[in-house]
């Protein structure tokens, strides 16, 4: 079984939202289910597998700034703050750290409830306790 995890972090990295969509599924389709979500904030940082005009529109409505490169195949691409883009590492390290635990890593769960379950217990002995 093959699966994504899509997380809306605070700037310290620390997880505020997580959903888990099947592998084969766009990153919009995480990114369409998390925008509802998403707190009140200046600015976005994402990859590249969330660059849509769509998804850039929905954020521009809400009055977010958007850090995202572009993907290789846009016509016209897009340019992003690079320095501004330099601060996701903090969001890479708290994936890292949830795949610390051989559970999360390894993915032993069969069922995606279970599999998000033992994701949100990591995510609260990692991050708030």
């Amino acid at each position: 079984m093959n699966s994504k995890l899509h997380a809306v972090c605070d700037s310290e990295g620390r997880p505020r939202t997580l959903f888990l969509t099947a592998g084969q599924v766009s990153d919009y389709t995480g990114a369409a289910a998390l925008l509802s979500s998403l707190p009140p904030a200046k600015s976005l940082l994402a990859d590249k597998g969330y660059d849509a005009d769509l998804f850039r529109d929905a954020l521009a409505d809400r009055g977010i700034n958007v850090c995202i490169p572009s993907k290789s195949n846009r016509k016209i691409h897009i340019p992003h703050d690079r320095a501004t883009y330099r601060k996701r590492h903090k969001i890479e390290n708290m994936f890292g750290k949830l795949k610390d635990w051989r559970r999360i890593h390894t993915r032993y769960d069969r069922y995606a409830h279970t599999f998000m379950s033992a994701i949100a217990i990591a995510a609260i002995v990692i991050f708030w306790i």
